[in-house]
């Protein structure tokens, strides 16, 4: 099936009550474990390649956004490519050449006033070539290089001023032109218990303040019930990255302690996808159960994958 552009899988689905998931890709078996979960829970789903996994790739978009995009066009559901977490104006430039039909740049940790001018310009040249543009706005933390050190990621997403300002949020909004919004309220990237608290109140109080769609990052680390009332409050794209590689790497480690002599990585990466591609699934129907088309109300059979999401 031909890409779908994410803008149009966010917009219907905020119409409909509902939102769309985003999972990060960084091997071929994530992006066929997306496309598999999207398919079994009859959903649409966003492919999103982060700046982090380009680095982790020798710094080349390439490669790896062909080879996501040809998972997605092979796929019978509606997928997207996205490219996120973006702060390169260089790679910024190269999402277009690349197939992708939207990008989130980043440059939520700068001061609000280099934010606003960095992101108003990135809008434009994205706008110019039809590029659907996310921004970020308030600190949801997590991600290395949040932290006091270079590598260390301890910003606290419940610590006093990390949290997006709904007026601050609809300046930032009209001053930018973005097309999507990621707030702060409560979520946190990298994750790997599902224990956040979502501020809710926050949240719909962005969703009146706002007119573009809202994005929660870090949702890995949130409960199932607290996804579900983010969705009901305002949100509309749903980031997962941490809970596929905890099922990824659990299912291997799992594998290989048990099966120690094995050297074909066949034997174990084939479980940890379809590992992945479960919870891909789970999170799908969980975010996903407004009216669109195939959508299933059976959540509670998703499960299954080591390692939980």
């Amino acid at each position: 099936m031909p890409l779908v552009g994410t803008g149009d899988l966010v917009a219907r689905a905020r119409a409909e009550g509902r939102a769309v998931a985003a999972f990060n890709v960084i091997t071929l078996e994530h992006a066929e474990a997306v496309a598999a979960g999207a398919e079994a829970a009859g959903l649409p789903a966003v492919l999103q390649i982060s700046e982090n996994a380009v680095r982790f790739h020798g710094g080349r978009l390439g490669p790896l956004a062909a080879a996501t995009a040809a998972v997605a066009r092979a796929s019978s559901a509606r997928l997207a490519l996205h490219l996120d977490h973006v702060e390169s104006v260089d790679l910024l430039h190269a999402a277009h050449a690349e197939g992708f039909g939207s990008v989130m740049f980043d440059a939520s940790k700068r001061g609000y006033a280099d934010n606003v001018k960095a992101t108003a310009e990135a809008v434009r040249w994205g706008h110019e070539r039809g590029l659907w543009v996310e921004a970020e706005l308030g600190a949801v933390g997590g991600k290395e290089g949040d932290g006091p050190g270079p590598d260390v990621a301890t910003l606290d997403a419940h610590a006093p001023g990390v949290r997006t300002d709904p007026a601050e949020a609809a300046a930032y909004v009209d001053a930018t032109g973005v097309d999507a919004l990621a707030v702060a309220v409560g979520s946190s990237h990298a994750m790997t218990e599902r224990t956040a608290e979502l501020d809710h109140a926050l949240i719909a109080r962005l969703r009146d303040a706002v007119p573009v769609p809202l994005v929660l990052h870090g949702s890995s680390g949130v409960p199932d019930m607290e996804l579900r009332r983010a969705v009901a409050s305002g949100m509309s794209k749903i980031n997962v990255g941490t809970a596929l590689n905890t099922a990824y790497t659990g299912t291997v480690r799992a594998f290989l302690e048990a099966n120690g002599r094995v050297v074909d990585p066949r034997k174990y990466l084939a479980p940890a996808r379809e590992a992945m591609a479960h919870t891909v699934d789970r999170f799908l129907r969980t975010v996903g159960g407004g009216t669109g088309d195939g959508v299933r109300d059976d959540v509670s059979g998703a499960g299954g994958e080591p390692g939980g999401a």
